[in-house]
């Protein structure tokens, strides 16, 4: 190289292991690289470095012995501590920093179990589905392999097995490691970039997008059978007030009682229920406070609005047989509902903004910077409207069976 560095060789070093008698002393190679060979004839490689500029008195850096530190390895440590000290870092403390992570090694389990500790578990409302699918999936097969050295194939393997039963649920589990993979990247905790080219088609599919929305005899059965007794009082429950607000099932799933505040009108879902980790403020209709005063009152013992938590994957079950109970012919689901809420509710005229707040869902644009509203009055207005077309819906399927009848 060009200012007279590599100056060592293979032979000139072999010919000192060992003789320390003769060749005891210091022997550059150059930018900072030296072998020191001791009395006793071992051979030492150092790098040699100030922090500070001139004025300051140089440090001598031990990078390991020879032969077991190759003169090749021993250039390559030279070359990254000079980069270390272009970046203004130190050395010394760098080098124990690789060594340490070399010895010992952060493992896939321990990666994604920090994730899980440092961010999903303070912003995810799902967080235990998320636990799950890493213990059954995951964890069992690379979960202690080094982070730094599970390649791309390893993780494929994993998610090939999730795609023989669930292929839309492998997509899930990547988007998820990819996630906790770049949390740990931007955090400094470990590092691996093996899912970064991945995508969801890659692994398994993507879920279709539905497009079902109910008919209006659908929904007249849906919203008559919530108030009955044809399912148990929990689904019964989950049921009506899905119908009523449009949310998301795991916001009610996971309902405290301490978010309903009857005298204030207003419902308040947690950022850690939130599916956009935000808080959703929704006003309570005066024509559903005595059903959910009913409910705190019969649960109050438990501090759940609906007395017990199920898992996702029992409701979303018995979310997928309704139809059949009620002698729909084609399926849907309970997210259906939801669409059926907010297509109702824009094709009468309430304003995109409100219907999105409704949801829950974020403003988007400007409107996510700068308008903090949480438009509490029109929310209530169209939660108003909306109980007024149910019960005009309801009512008028009533009148068709009795004049079938």
């Amino acid at each position: 190289m060009a200012g007279g560095t590599n100056k060592l060789s293979d032979t000139s070093l072999r010919k000192m292991v060992g003789k320390g008698e003769r060749f005891a002393g210091f022997y550059a190679d150059g930018d900072g690289l030296s072998v020191k060979v001791s009395k006793a004839g071992i051979l030492t490689w150092y790098f040699t470095y100030r922090v500070g500029g001139r004025e300051t008195n140089s440090q001598r850096l031990k990078l390991g012995n020879y032969p077991d530190l190759s003169i090749k390895a021993a250039r390559e440590k030279r070359d990254q501590c000079r980069a270390w000290l272009a970046e203004g870092k130190n050395p010394k403390h760098q080098l124990k920093v690789k060594t340490h992570e070399a010895l010992s090694p952060v493992t896939v389990r321990e990666a994604l179990e920090y994730w899980i500790r440092e961010d999903a578990t303070h912003r995810r409302a799902n967080v235990e589905k998320h636990v799950e699918q890493l213990n059954k999936h995951i964890f069992p097969y690379i979960g202690d392999y080094p982070l730094a050295m599970c390649e791309t194939r390893h993780w494929l393997e994993c998610f090939s097995r999730i795609r023989s039963e669930y292929p839309v649920a492998a997509g899930y589990v990547l988007q998820m490691c990819k996630q906790a993979l770049k949390y740990c990247r931007t955090h400094n905790y470990a590092v691996s970039n093996a899912l970064d080219d991945l995508t969801p088609i890659d692994v398994g599919k993507k879920q279709e997008k539905r497009d079902r929305v109910h008919t209006r005899h659908e929904l007249a059965d849906i919203w008559r059978e919530s108030q009955g007794w044809k399912f148990k009082p929990y689904y019964a429950a989950l049921l009506h007030l899905l119908v009523v607000f449009g949310c998301r099932t795991q916001e009610l799933r996971l309902s405290t009682i301490s978010e309903w505040d009857l005298q204030e009108g207003i419902w308040m879902v947690p950022k850690a229920h939130s599916k956009s980790g935000v808080k959703i403020l929704r006003p309570i209709p005066a024509f559903i406070r005595p059903y959910v005063a009913a409910l705190i009152e019969q649960h109050r013992h438990t501090g759940l609005l609906l007395g017990e938590i199920k898992k996702p994957e029992a409701v979303s079950q018995w979310g997928r047989g309704i139809y059949k109970r009620l002698g729909h012919s084609e399926p849907w689901t309970l997210h259906d509902i939801r669409r059926t809420f907010s297509t109702t509710l824009n094709d009468m005229g309430i304003a995109p903004h409100v219907v999105e707040q409704l949801l829950g869902h974020t403003l988007g644009g400007v409107m996510a910077v700068y308008n903090r509203s949480q438009y509490m009055p029109e929310k209530l207005d169209a939660l108003n409207k909306w109980i007024d077309r149910l019960s005009l819906v309801a009512d008028n399927h009533e009148n068709i069976v009795l004049l079938k009848a």
